[in-house]
């Protein structure tokens, strides 16, 4: 499918790694069929995003230049209205400052891009909900993209438009049922719901599902194949499209598109070269995404587990951001016991190493961007879910796509070092073991084809150009 040049979308993102990435995978598919896109984005990841985006066709719009590119992803900033060297790991502090400048610094930035670009429609980014009523006031139509599961969609929606009953949120262990999603206990609900969640959080989703009335569309990252009947059971509420799996083209067998993903960090592909040598399915990867800090006493319990083993591993662990109660040391016998075994880095190419043969699981937050790159790769997992919609997630795994197995935490909401050793020995030579990697593998056979000619996704998103175009011929 191809449309005519002149249709350009504007997509709207804080430029958080996991924010950003799948708005770059879905401005891809756009492109690959004529549409032209800009994305806006807040000025703290300006720098890191053209330094570090891996692509040859973005370019820094910020100027409104003619840059001679009109093929690729055109990059514009607002401010977030704090400093470039404030510490946004104080949520709080960002939350509340995105909400309220956020509004008059993007207004003031499509004002700016309405003058050289007539937008079919803006696409939005869950977590600046404030952003949908900007582009609605511009006159533009919107769009949603949701980056996490239509399953957390549905719990989020049948929770904050009251449409089915739940039971009390501050009993973790309570039985949640709803349509389409097997019965799960509350502490699987995505996290901003509940009550022990901080306010600004919870605002956030709850101004974004007061908002979502004037949203036009709402498009998912996941795909239909694998969340089948939530994606139903949604059809006459609001509706939700899977339009992805949104990962990295070549994670699909695709050759010929090039890529544009984010890396707020370098990765270490020295670890590629090392997986090189490790047998088939022999190595266990753990990483706990771009966000996590473990405390020492479970880095100890996940050491002891994977010496213990007697496995290859390949340990992420993100370097701490310089405050001393984040400091964690991994025990000097550890290294020295495991030198032949394993490779601890800072940080990796994580789609390469899950395409890796040598991966046999992967021990995983369950963010959903990880989520849906261990679906595409038929890796095993070990879900080890903390907060926001991780549990959702590691539900999912567990009770739908039942493709690995979940940790249980003690009381104190460590992990021991038995429970990892149990969850690395099930999903690995278990009894259901083989079963497990037959299920991934399934997932992986039908989540590549839902984006090829025919294929769900696909459809979805030819059926958004055309529905674009034929409501808004105007802007077109």
């Amino acid at each position: 499918m191809a449309v005519d040049e002149r249709v350009s979308v504007l997509m709207v993102s804080m430029s958080l790694q996991g924010h950003i990435n799948p708005m770059f995978k879905f401005a891809k598919h756009l492109l690959s069929k004529g549409v032209q896109v800009t994305i806006a984005t807040t000025e703290d990841g300006r720098d890191r995003m053209l330094k570090n985006t891996k692509s040859s066709n973005l370019t820094d719009n910020t100027n409104l230049n003619n840059s001679g590119n009109d093929s690729g992803i055109k990059l514009v900033f607002f401010s977030d209205g704090l400093s470039l060297d404030f510490d946004r790991s104080d949520t709080e502090s960002m939350v509340n400052s995105i909400r309220e400048k956020g509004p008059k610094n993007l207004s003031t930035l499509i004002t700016n891009l309405t003058k050289v670009h007539n937008y079919s429609c803006a696409i939005v980014n869950p977590f600046v909900p404030w952003a949908i009523n900007v582009v609605v006031e511009h006159g533009i139509p919107c769009a949603l993209l949701w980056i996490q599961a239509c399953a957390s969609y549905s719990i989020y929606y049948r929770y904050l438009k009251n449409i089915d009953p739940f039971p009390n949120l501050d009993d973790l262990d309570e039985k949640v049922h709803l349509p389409g999603l097997p019965p799960f206990e509350v502490k699987d609900s995505p996290s901003f719901i509940l009550p022990s969640t901080p306010y600004h959080f919870r605002h956030v989703i709850r101004e974004l599902f007061e908002a979502v009335d004037k949203v036009n569309w709402v498009l998912g990252t996941s795909c239909y194949e694998i969340e089948e009947e939530i994606v139903n059971s949604m059809a006459s509420l609001t509706p939700i499209y899977p339009v992805g799996p949104l990962v990295s083209p070549f994670l699909l067998g695709e050759k010929e598109r090039s890529d544009v993903s984010v890396d707020m960090w370098s990765a270490e592909d020295f670890c590629i070269e090392w997986l090189d040598t490790m047998p088939s399915s022999s190595v266990i990867y753990v990483s706990f995404g771009s966000l996590l800090v473990l405390s020492q006493k479970q880095v100890d319990n996940i050491a002891a587990a994977l010496k213990n083993s007697n496995k290859a591993f390949l340990w992420v662990i993100k370097p701490s951001d310089g405050e001393s109660h984040d400091a964690v040391e991994l025990p000097v016998e550890f290294l020295e016991e495991t030198k032949e075994r394993g490779l601890v880095v800072k940080w990796c190419p994580q789609e390469k190493v899950l395409m890796h043969p040598s991966v046999a699981c992967f021990i995983t937050h369950c963010g959903w961007n990880s989520t849906l790159e261990t679906v595409v790769t038929g890796v095993p997992v070990i879900a080890w879910p903390f907060w926001t919609d991780q549990p959702t997630n590691a539900m999912l795994m567990e009770k739908v796509f039942h493709n690995g197995v979940r940790v249980k935490c003690g009381e104190d909401d460590i992990v021991s070092t038995e429970e990892i050793e149990r969850c690395i020995k099930d999903v690995t030579e278990g009894p259901r073991a083989g079963e497990i990697k037959k299920r991934a593998m399934e997932m992986k056979l039908s989540s590549h084809k839902t984006l090829q000619e025919g294929g769900t996704s696909n459809k979805n998103i030819n059926h958004f150009i055309i529905d674009l175009i034929a409501r808004y011929p105007a802007r077109a």
